[in-house]
């Protein structure tokens, strides 16, 4: 298995630049593993796919306005710094660019939306492996009013409505990106999930680092997946714990709830428990394929970007050789790619 494996050519205007008007408007791939058929939908023909014991699980985390744009206190040079992870209050680490010439010791000022500068300072404090810098702000009040929604830097086009980067039910603040499989929904298909007898469960995945950044080792056993803070409340563990029970149907709704569903079932295998239990951490699994799905049955999910370990986990919930052809149709048949663009539900 080589990276170069999961690499595929994608024509540039394949590259969804804005949402569509409604969020269920998308195209919806549909893929029976077991049949190994493909189907051409509407994302809104969703339901006719899912069954009324079938339990849905969805990443509620909520992208903040992660990006900032500063100048350097001493050479009044531009900056600009990418949130990613929050270590404690203040602190975080961070990407800048450009990121060689920051050091621990220099600050930045942030600038506000006129181009004047703010009250908000961020210290540089480390400098770590993967251009990754350690950084403090002078305070966390200014968030929202200084910060800029970090759409992926394959959009080009600026967002009218920030809202459209956000799931309608997103509540944890924490992500730098979205988890776009959930774009899809609307309150109202949410509400006809729900009138179908079908189980809505939120858990919740910060969205990260590996998002922006492919795999570079030629080996991708050799690359190194950096963690993502995850947190699974009581409720959500009770119906988990009742769906393996009744043996149910557990719908991973995104890359994202998969990734916190199979770190859960990683971890009771290694710790011998038998129960679901709520818990939080750092999800560090990386699925490849070869890996054994313990809790998700199916996925609905977005098309991925090559090299990705996104890419990389869908075609261990598939085939490689299955998600080679399903990309080449939905290139073929001009689907739209990435975080605006259209669905697949592999089940």
């Amino acid at each position: 298995m080589l990276t170069n494996d999961f690499d595929y050519e994608l024509p540039p205007d394949l590259i969804a630049q804005d949402p569509l008007k409604a969020r269920d408007a998308s195209r919806l791939l549909v893929l029976n593993r077991h049949e190994k058929t493909i189907e051409h939908r509407i994302f809104s023909d969703i339901t006719e796919y899912l069954k009324p014991n079938d339990v849905m699980v969805f990443n509620q985390s909520k992208v903040i306005p992660a990006r900032f744009y500063g100048i350097r206190n001493d050479t009044q040079g531009k900056v600009e710094i990418l949130l990613l992870r929050k270590i404690t209050a203040g602190v975080w680490e961070a990407l800048a660019k450009p990121g060689r010439r920051l050091r621990p010791g220099d600050k930045v000022t942030v600038i506000d939306q006129t181009n004047k500068a703010s009250h908000l300072e961020i210290d540089i404090l480390e400098s770590n492996a993967g251009g990754i810098k350690t950084i403090k702000l002078s305070t966390e009040e200014s968030i929202d009013h200084l910060g800029n929604i970090p759409l992926p830097p394959y959009i080009q086009h600026s967002l009218d409505d920030p809202n459209r980067y956000q799931t309608v039910y997103a509540r944890d603040r924490g992500s730098v990106a979205a988890p776009t499989a959930g774009l899809h929904f609307t309150n109202t298909s949410l509400d006809n999930i729900r009138n179908m007898g079908i189980t809505t469960a939120f858990i919740t995945l910060h969205v990260g680092l590996d998002t922006f950044r492919p795999v570079q080792e030629i080996d991708p056993t050799q690359h190194h997946i950096h963690t993502e803070q995850y947190n699974v409340n009581e409720e959500t563990a009770e119906i988990l714990n009742k769906a393996v029970l009744d043996n149910r149907r557990i719908v991973a709704v995104g890359t994202t709830s998969a990734r916190v569903l199979e770190q859960i079932g990683q971890d009771l295998v290694t710790s011998g428990r038998t129960t679901i239990s709520s818990c939080s951490g750092d999800a560090d699994i990386f699925i490849l394929p070869g890996h054994k799905f313990r809790l998700v049955n199916a996925m609905i999910t977005n098309f991925h970007l090559p090299k990705s370990t996104l890419l990389m986990m869908i075609s261990a919930f598939a085939q490689p050789s299955e998600i080679k052809l399903v990309y080449e149709e939905a290139i073929k048949k001009r689907y739209r790619f990435y975080s605006f663009g259209d669905a697949m539900l592999i089940y």
